[in-house]
């Protein structure tokens, strides 16, 4: 190992002792038995060499790798797996769209796409680092920004992304494997799912994120929703319309509330 590491062609390779990963992704079983490998395969964002590792996501889960570098996981504040927020659960595009609509256009870190400013970046965060200084990225800096991440804040664990993908042989009719086969033998839902086409760089860079667009889209139809109760209740379609004023006054140490 260290003389791979005196190669100069080779310093910036990524060694780390542990992923960085959502509950999730972990899995529901609580005692995990992980596999390491140093300089495993690429990045999916940099394509620089790290370490992989790799484990069985609960007691019927499948095997799950780490996708991306730490370093790119941290600089977007995601997990290594399914490149959701840490801190919400959300994909970044959804992240980073709320930020921006509420202000917070500073937290939104914009991750460069070539090489060379890519890698200007990470060794920018590094040294931050080395310096003992928190890269605070991708948090809310207001109350709004904040309290609507909140709201549609996925935080509670969902297992189910750890089962095993569908078995294409059985869905053919040509699955000779019966119950040892380690994938599942259900039939596919719709052929034609947009969900089924995911792309790593896709949702790291939040563009063109199915699992978003389909978020955001159910947000926005509750919000017409709500508007138009509103307005069938004699509002004017603003929640502010029928919002409540507290006021508290103190009268010799006596407390009136009106």
């Amino acid at each position: 190992m260290t003389s791979i590491k005196r190669d100069d062609s080779k310093q910036k390779w990524e060694e780390t002792e542990f992923p960085l990963v959502c509950e999730t992704c972990l899995g529901d079983n609580p005692y995990v038995r992980m596999t390491k490998e140093n300089h495993g395969k690429k990045c999916k964002i940099c394509e620089i060499p790290f370490t992989v590792f790799a484990w069985q996501a609960g007691t019927r889960g499948r095997l799950k790798k780490v996708e991306i570098c730490r370093t790119c996981a941290r600089s977007k504040n995601v997990c290594q797996v399914c490149i959701y927020d840490l801190q919400y659960g959300l994909p970044v595009q959804v992240r980073d769209k709320i930020l921006a609509e509420e202000g917070c256009k500073d937290s939104v870190v914009a991750v460069p796409q070539s090489d060379a400013n890519r890698a200007w970046m990470t060794a920018q965060q590094e040294r931050d680092i080395e310096q003992g200084k928190a890269i605070q990225s991708c948090v809310p800096t207001n109350s709004a920004a904040a309290m609507k991440l909140q709201s549609m804040a996925r935080m509670e664990p969902r297992y189910e992304r750890n089962l095993p993908k569908l078995c294409s042989f059985f869905a053919k009719g040509e699955c000779n494997r019966g119950m040892q086969c380690p994938f599942r033998h259900e039939m596919p839902r719709d052929r034609n799912d947009p969900l089924s086409k995911q792309n790593t760089k896709d949702r790291f860079f939040g563009n063109n994120d199915p699992v978003a667009g389909g978020m955001l889209r159910r947000q926005k139809e509750k919000a017409e929703k709500r508007r138009a109760e509103l307005k069938a209740r004699g509002g004017e379609g603003d929640e502010r319309a029928v919002s409540t004023l507290y006021v508290r006054f103190a009268d010799e140490g006596k407390r009136v509330a009106e």
